[in-house]
């Protein structure tokens, strides 16, 4: 499996190559997140806001009226938690198109509960005209920006940084409201978003030579949550429905996908996988196994689902392909 590094850093300069009303703030930390390079090239394009959030989301909403496309870039808690007043009443509500680029979504960074953004898709759900994307791999890096550009409103992006797999097709970009489907069957469908998706994907084979049937979709628009594949994978899912994510089990995947069973009247069961509480700061992959959301968690929650043993251990699953690091 391919590993990309800096996807985001060359995406954005291509970006704004193709709009050049494009402006990238930064609450300083460009380096962290992948735009230092686009201010050596670009700097007549370029704000360093300081550490000063709730502000550099005003000056976003000013200067998206006087037609500038604002990029805000910083970690993804202090783009919902800190400036959440702002957001609402400067750019939600007017709907101006205004992009804030979330980086190290949920336990992707060690920095501990200060910088874990564990609540951030339940918050923005509740925000009217406000889009949500959830990247996976470096292709979908690669498309967001375009699709939060045809959004022509608020965007939110969970954006991953530096070594990031390449889990899709370079030619197959992610497309708005529709999930990708990375395999079919129709006893269990699979729900995973953010790097959940790589872990469900590490489970799926597994599972398959057992004889389950699986129907595994990513998701990467988590608003809207539209999407009418999403309402007829579910209603094929002979045993039920499994939703892993990033996330609190409040609120996130989990809760739109609850929401779907309900308003469609599908009664099919739902096992969520995700985050319970605050997590601590550690590597990412201890993290997810020590807060269950992991391969093996899937496999014991399609165990639960279905009825059946499966006797599958952690040796009879995929090797993982993304790349751990301790890095604030």
């Amino acid at each position: 499996m391919k590993i990309e590094v800096n996807t985001h850093e060359k995406s954005m300069l291509a970006f704004a190559e193709k709009h050049p009303e494009t402006l990238v703030l930064s609450a300083d930390l460009g380096t962290s997140c992948e735009v230092k390079k686009f201010r050596a090239q670009k700097p007549e394009s370029y704000l360093t806001m300081g550490i000063a959030e709730q502000n550099m989301c005003s000056w976003a909403a000013g200067l998206a009226r006087e037609g500038y496309r604002p990029f805000l870039h910083t970690f993804a808690v202090f783009l919902y938690r800190r400036i959440l007043d702002q957001l609402e009443m400067s750019v939600a509500y007017p709907n101006l198109p205004v992009v804030f680029v979330g980086f190290v979504p949920g336990i992707t960074t060690p920095g501990g509960v200060t910088h874990q953004s564990i609540n951030d898709v339940a918050t923005l759900r509740s925000v009217p005209n406000m889009a949500i994307f959830d990247i996976g791999d470096a292709t979908e890096i690669e498309g967001v920006l375009d699709l939060a550009y045809e959004w022509n409103g608020p965007v939110y992006i969970r954006m991953l940084r530096k070594e990031v797999p390449r889990l899709f097709p370079a030619n197959e970009p992610m497309q708005f409201n529709h999930a990708r489907v990375l395999s079919e069957g129709d006893d269990v469908v699979i729900f995973s978003s953010s790097i959940c998706t790589e872990e469900a994907m590490r489970a799926t084979a597994a599972l398959k030579e057992k004889g389950i049937s699986v129907q595994h979709m990513h998701i990467s628009t988590l608003k809207p949550f539209t999407d009418p594949s999403v309402t007829a994978a579910i209603k094929k899912a002979k045993y039920g429905v499994v939703t892993i994510e990033n996330h609190l089990t409040t609120g996130g995947l989990g809760t739109a996908v609850a929401d779907v069973i309900a308003e469609n009247g599908l009664g099919k069961r739902l096992i969520k996988i995700g985050l319970k509480s605050y997590p601590h700061g550690a590597s990412k992959m201890y993290l997810m196994k020590k807060y269950g959301i992991d391969a093996m968690n899937l496999v014991y929650a399609v165990e639960d689902l279905t009825g059946k043993k499966l006797n599958l251990n952690e040796s009879d699953l995929e090797d993982v392909r993304f790349v751990d690091f301790l890095e604030v």
